[in-house]
């Protein structure tokens, strides 16, 4: 085994990652504190093909040092906007066919491994809070709850963390 090194990585330009068919997705940040996790989840976005990153509330938008120190850039490639009022976006999404799924543990929310994607559906993943996940806002309007089961003594995950596995288990499910 070797470790390719970056010419061998074959990365696109943003000007070729603008241009590129991306995955029938956007994502959400409702309400995120850490500059550093919007960087993970703009990083994480770029991976994915993500079409859009919504930054609602106090998510704190780009250009930041704090956000570029994670996101690599990545700001720079994936379309985003920032919406103040969620349920204006809320609105304009399900008018744009997208179902709506709050990341969220709720009573009614569904095992992210027992979740059936449609590859031709359009999604928005909504990402809540550090503390108190996703707002009632977005719950009370949204299609469904997905979870990621967690067997340990905690019940949560970072929200940069939790993004990769949405993302990629979603990219995962849209190849079979």
């Amino acid at each position: 085994m070797r470790k390719l090194n970056i010419s061998e990585l074959n990365r696109i330009s943003n000007e070729e990652f603008k241009k590129t068919k991306k995955s029938n997705i956007v994502v959400v940040l409702d309400n995120i504190r850490s500059m550093h996790n919007v960087g993970s989840v703009f990083r994480t976005s770029d991976a994915f093909l993500v079409e859009k990153i919504y930054l609602t509330g106090i998510t704190p938008q780009p250009p930041h040092r704090d956000i570029h120190k994670t996101a690599l850039g990545a700001t720079e490639s994936v379309d985003w906007e920032y919406r103040k009022e969620p349920l204006s976006l809320v609105k304009e999404l399900q008018e744009n066919n997208y179902s709506l799924l709050a990341i969220e543990q709720t009573d009614q929310s569904i095992p992210l491994q027992n979740f059936e994607f449609i590859a031709s559906q359009k999604y928005a993943f909504i990402f809540g809070n550090e503390v108190f996940g996703v707002s009632e806002d977005y719950v009370n309007n949204c299609d469904a709850g997905l979870e990621i089961p967690q067997y340990g003594t905690k019940h949560s995950l970072n929200i940069s963390v939790c993004a990769g596995i949405i993302l990629w288990n979603y990219v995962l499910n849209k190849l079979k």
